[in-house]
């Protein structure tokens, strides 16, 4: 049984104001993963601006705390 199967079976006897909550959770995740996964485009894309005042000599001490 994969997990699609096992949360239907689950969700199938919940009374509709439960199930109402797994539907709102359900959308809670997947906010934070789309959250997440903007956030770490912008992180990436942050990166090759921000080279050169990351990478430099007068910073170098930072990098080994």
């Amino acid at each position: 049984m994969d997990i699609t199967e096992k949360l239907q079976n689950k969700v199938v006897g919940l009374p509709p104001f439960l199930a109402k909550e797994v539907l709102d959770f359900i959308g809670y995740l997947e906010h934070i993963y789309q959250r997440d996964q903007e956030s770490n485009l912008l992180k990436h894309a942050q990166q090759a601006s921000m080279r050169k005042v990351w990478d430099n000599p007068i910073d170098e001490v930072w990098n080994d705390m």
